[in-house]
């Protein structure tokens, strides 16, 4: 089977786990997908699996700085285009857009909700997907809560992953996802189970603000550094059920 080569980031922490990984698809005519922090070895990893290539491309799901970090430095000191929603592209990737490898093309596939602008990258001849941050290579569940419907967004992602039918997906924090069915069902199965708690919190403590909220739902179990991210979170399933979902 077709794998890409796996370069991870020393950036371990509660939203990046073991780090980024960035993958590289092609040899000759490559691409780069989520070249990760802006840190100096990791880009020297890059740049040095990357030597031997004629063409490359660097690719980003999206522009929060654990993924596109070090990406314009990459693409200038390959000569690279700089492809996808990050601020510092070259030119964004619309749905559905080939990016060329000689190990078979990549394809843009929109899907909003980590993040307003956030994409996956389908690779057919290997019937995989790289991720982003839809889904983590652990667990159940990625943060969800950046913008208004943002919830009603990723679960659509999900859906249309889904579509794709992937045999594996590669998240750019931890390891592959081989049981996809598996794993879809599961976070999409945790979003809706939150969303159930987060309505009926809400149904019982009806001038609970988010902060309240989070503290009847996650109880004593959430650490502290993620309390704002949980009660963002709440928020986007509020704004979710207030929208009719």
């Amino acid at each position: 089977m077709t794998r890409p080569r796996v370069f991870t980031a020393a950036n371990p922490g509660p939203f990046t786990l073991d780090g980024t990984r960035t993958c590289i698809v092609g040899r000759q005519v490559a691409a780069v997908i989520d070249p990760g922090p802006d840190d100096a070895d990791h880009l020297r990893a890059l740049r040095t699996a990357l030597a031997g290539a004629r063409r490359v491309a660097v690719l980003v799901t999206h522009d929060h700085a654990d993924h596109s970090g070090c990406a314009r430095a990459l693409a200038d000191a390959l000569g690279a285009p700089l492809l996808g929603p990050c601020r510092d592209a070259d030119g964004p990737l619309a749905d559905g857009a080939a990016v060329e490898t000689d190990e078979g093309e990549l394809l843009a596939v929109d899907t909003p909700g980590h993040c307003a602008e956030h994409v996956c990258f389908s690779w057919p001849r290997a019937r995989a997907l790289f991720a982003g941050d839809l889904m983590l290579g652990e667990g159940s569940t990625t943060w969800v809560g950046e913008y208004p419907g943002c919830v009603r967004d990723y679960l659509a992602s999900l859906e249309r992953i889904e579509s794709l039918a992937p045999t594996v997906i590669h998240p750019a924090h931890g390891p592959p996802i081989k049981d996809v069915p598996g794993a879809l069902a599961a976070y999409r199965e945790h979003r809706l189970a939150r969303i159930e708690q987060a309505e009926q919190a809400q149904r019982d403590h009806p001038a609970a603000t988010p902060a309240q909220l989070v503290t009847m739902i996650y109880g004593d179990e959430l650490p502290p550094g993620l309390r704002d991210a949980a009660e963002a979170s709440i928020a986007a399933m509020l704004d979710y059920l207030a929208a009719g979902g």
